[in-house]
């Protein structure tokens, strides 16, 4: 710790004795609140607008470390090592599909894993990440949903996820990374401030400047979170895991539905759309035997005239702790064709992965 008094004065003492304290662990550089850092750079006699360049690296130019920080002097590199440090996100293993996607399993500073997944198309290059370590809400048919919530992950462990898969696609395929998807481990609804700071942290030109339109959040669904993304203002898409459209197939197989019943659903997607202009995307997963018939699509067709949406079939990945099928090709055309003669907009969306651990959850049961 280096001996600092002498650039303490009376009206920040206070912030010197929290930043300070011998007792006290380093900081995490990346939590520390604006002002406070150039208070604390004031302390330390540097001037106000090393801030500026100190944010830089640390989202602009995704520095996991002080050292890297080269337009700083070397002083005050020391001083901010012997304050603070950054924990960044590490691959801890990775799996190579022969289709192309590679699912990871990400380390983080306390040991905690969690997965983010790379998906290759012909015209995307697509990461898929993790907004919480495990999940609550026990969706029957997601390896996730049989893990324990641990806890939420703060925006820099969800924004380091997207560096190290938008990496990946740069080193293996020499493409850019396109879209990203909050679509792995957790609910991001349920963390809600981490997710919408994550995404200013991409989003920003103070970040990595991306279009919010090429970020897509997925929610199992819960009405009051998705009113509250509608008087935020978000600019980013929605998407409602749905995959069943009565309440009594969607209870059996979310609980969340219990109390977020597809009514308070369908008005809550229709205020955030008023709200924001932005189409849902309605997800649904065909499973053999449940909800793969006609009589399941035309209850989806009657949801989607209530919600201003495109529909994104989805094949299932099977996992070992549910006994949930994919449903037959055959089926699954038929479904689509279903919807697209009564004017929907339909995506089919093929399954990925499937000779690795692709199906949310897997790796990380596994690694555990």
């Amino acid at each position: 710790m280096l001996v600092l008094n002498s650039y303490v004065s009376d009206g920040y003492a206070g912030i010197y004795s929290e930043f300070c304290s011998m007792e006290q662990k380093k900081k995490d550089l990346r939590k520390v609140k604006w002002e406070d850092l150039q208070a604390w750079l004031k302390q330390v006699g540097e001037p106000a607008f090393r801030a500026k360049q100190i944010r830089e690296w640390l989202w602009q130019k995704s520095a996991w470390s002080i050292q890297d920080m080269t337009n700083l002097s070397k002083s005050l590199r020391e001083k901010l090592e012997a304050e603070f440090e950054i924990r960044p996100v590490t691959v801890h293993t990775a799996q190579y599909s022969a289709d192309g996607t590679i699912k990871s399993g990400f380390k983080l500073y306390d040991g905690h894993l969690v997965e983010g997944v790379l998906i290759p198309t012909d015209t995307r290059m697509t990461a898929c990440i993790s907004s919480q370590v495990g999940c609550s809400l026990t969706c029957k048919f997601c390896a996730t949903g049989y893990m324990n919530r641990e806890r939420n992950l703060d925006a820099a462990e969800i924004y380091d996820q997207v560096i190290l898969i938008k990496n990946q696609a740069e080193e293996r395929y020499s493409q850019p990374l396109t879209n990203i998807v909050y679509m792995g481990m957790g609910e991001p609804l349920l963390n809600y401030a981490a997710v919408l700071e994550s995404v200013e942290r991409i989003t920003s030109p103070e970040g990595l400047n991306w279009s919010p339109k090429r970020i897509t959040v997925s929610t199992a669904g819960i009405a009051k979170m998705i009113k509250k993304l509608g008087d935020d203002g978000v600019k980013f898409n929605l998407a409602l895991s749905l995959h069943a459209a009565n309440d009594e197939k969607r209870n059996t197989i979310m609980p969340i539905n219990e109390s977020n019943s597809l009514k308070n659903l369908s008005e809550a997607l229709q205020y955030f759309y008023k709200k924001t202009g932005n189409k849902i995307t309605l997800e649904y997963i065909v499973f053999h035997g449940f909800n793969d018939k006609i009589a399941d699509a035309k209850e989806l067709l009657e949801f989607v005239k209530r919600v201003p949406s495109k529909v994104n079939i989805i094949e299932y990945n099977p996992i070992s702790e549910a006994n949930f099928v994919n449903a037959d090709p055959e089926a699954i055309d038929k479904f689509a064709k279903y919807l697209e003669d009564n004017r929907v907009t339909v995506n089919i969306r093929r399954s990925r992965g499937k000779d690795i651990d692709a199906a949310c959850g897997q790796l990380a049961i596994k690694e555990n």
